[in-house]
């Protein structure tokens, strides 16, 4: 695997569809923050205030090895989420102990397998762990942090499996974690996050034709995801789709096999949904498509948090 690269510049969404353009190619350890200025505004016209960040690692201690942090450090998000860490808080790798963040980890009954985690700058008032289901929750795939005007949710949603062996449990996860959003978004607006494992369009895969019988791309995987946009008071929104409907190669996965990655054959499986009220607020959505340091690249989303 290279070192970790980003692009140095990303510019408005309207010119980049927020991915952003490589101008260079300058490993992450010589970049600066500037990478990652934006201009983006809320409804209002108000500038971005507040950036969440969401990763799947692939291995935090693997990821560690091939420069990871290093994004982190860089992106200098207020919430980073991470998935499939498939790391013990024990087994944490020196580079994860980052200065200004309160750390929460959540690892399964089986050492490399699955786990959650989340940095956050601000401590939050209460954080939960799991979906509330035995059986789902011994492998570790949710954290839920209770802020002062949201609940930010970060998962690792099953994977239906090879022949859909797993299908009937992802789709138990879906009916469960659609109530447990609802059940949030009845207190405060929700925002979920993470590598959720389907690709809801067409467009959200390089070749739909030859995958629909394939895990994440199933009609039931995807029709699980437009009935979880059904949740809560007025129901969820996908940003990234929200301000690029028509976006294409706006991928956040690349499998390691076949050169995938360099040939841009890729899904999007990566995303922050959050409550449709907060909308107003959510100034964009980004994909960081340079990044490397796992089979997936990161996910952003800035909003405008002044007076909630």
């Amino acid at each position: 695997m290279k070192q970790l690269r980003m692009a140095p510049n990303y510019k408005r969404k309207s010119e980049e569809g927020g991915s952003g353009e490589r101008q260079s190619k300058k490993a992450a350890n010589e970049s600066a923050k500037e990478a990652f200025v934006s201009d983006a505004k809320d409804s209002t016209g108000t500038a971005w205030n507040f950036k969440i960040a969401s990763w799947n690692v692939a291995g935090l201690r693997a990821c560690a090895k091939k420069d990871g942090f290093k994004y982190i450090v860089k992106e200098d998000p207020d919430i980073m989420c991470l998935q499939e860490t498939k790391c013990t808080k024990a087994k944490l790798p020196i580079e994860a102990e980052l200065k200004d963040y309160h750390p929460y980890w959540l690892s399964g009954k089986d050492e490399g397998y699955c786990g959650v985690g989340l940095y956050s700058k601000k401590k939050p008032l209460n954080v939960t762990y799991g979906i509330g289901d035995k059986t789902q929750d011994e492998e570790a795939r949710l954290i839920t942090a209770e802020y002062d005007n949201f609940y930010l949710v970060t998962s690792y949603v099953p994977n239906s499996g090879r022949k859909l062996v797993t299908l009937p449990k992802r789709m138990a996860w879906d009916k469960l974690l659609k109530e447990h959003l609802q059940k949030l978004d009845e207190k405060k607006p929700v925002i979920y996050c993470g590598d959720l494992n389907v690709s809801h369009k067409e467009i959200d895969l390089k070749n739909p034709a030859t995958n629909k019988k394939n895990a994440g791309f199933t009609q039931e995987e995807r029709d699980g995801f437009t009935d979880l946009l059904t949740a809560g008071q007025d129901g969820l929104v996908d940003t990234f789709r929200h301000f690029y409907p028509d976006k294409k190669d706006a991928y956040t996965f690349w499998t390691f096999m076949g050169n995938a990655r360099a040939k841009d054959v890729g899904w999007r499986l990566d995303y922050f949904v959050v409550s449709k009220r907060l909308m107003p607020r959510v100034c964009d959505s980004l994909i960081r498509k340079e990044v490397m340091g796992s089979d997936h690249c990161p996910i952003v989303l800035l909003m405008n948090t002044e007076g909630m």
